[in-house]
């Protein structure tokens, strides 16, 4: 089975292309869906991330505690000490998860999956896979791209410095998915990824009688 690496700096179109690699029938293991799960009502995390950071921890409707990420963040970036904490907590559950992932992937005898993973490289999960795809667009595209969600530039920048940037993760991969030409253009390029990594398997040869 292939391990695909998929990664690229926020804004870059990373989750447009797992979603597209997932049409193509490779299932997908979403980290940040992952930590949002730990965090979530009655997650793993919830209680180790709530000693850490207490004012960040809500209850839902049922009574169950999760961690508030938009009080958490607002902490996250500015205090290196609680951010190394919070992902000593966060990193080895995701990888927990995504081992789970692929053991059965393989079980099941599917040929590929894809781990998507924001910090690939800056946490050594490139050594876990067998290939790399970077997405990736030109700074100004992905600018706008993120504060049109709304996020504020002060966020944008904290992000992009606890990210490597995006020229290494290029230098890095094994295959660049520029994303800033429209969606079909980012469709096609995966797909040519996909055929090499995956050609179609041959037919058996008919015998006549």
């Amino acid at each position: 089975m292939i391990i695909i690496g998929l990664t690229g700096s926020i804004g870059m179109g990373k989750s447009t292309a797992a979603k597209m690699l997932g049409d193509m029938g490779i299932p997908c293991h979403d980290s940040d869906a992952t930590v949002h799960e730990l965090m979530g009502p009655g997650g793993k995390a919830v209680s180790a991330i709530g000693a850490l950071c207490p004012e960040a921890v809500q209850k839902d409707a049922s009574g169950k505690e999760f961690i508030d990420r938009k009080t958490l963040g607002a902490q996250f970036f500015a205090n290196p000490a609680l951010k190394a904490q919070v992902e000593g907590i966060l990193f080895p559950l995701v990888r927990e998860s995504s081992d789970a992932f692929v053991e059965k992937s393989k079980k099941a005898g599917i040929r590929a999956v894809v781990l998507d993973i924001p910090l690939l490289f800056e946490v050594g999960r490139d050594k876990d896979v067998d290939v790399t795809i970077v997405v990736s667009a030109p700074k100004e595209v992905q600018r706008e791209r993120v504060l049109a969600r709304g996020t504020t530039q002060e966020r944008l920048d904290a992000v992009l410095k606890s990210q490597l940037p995006d020229e290494e993760k290029r230098a890095r991969a094994t295959y660049v998915v520029e994303t800033h030409k429209g969606l079909d253009d980012t469709r096609a390029q995966l797909g040519v990824i996909v055929n090499k990594l995956l050609p179609p398997k041959a037919s058996p040869p008919k015998f006549c009688l």
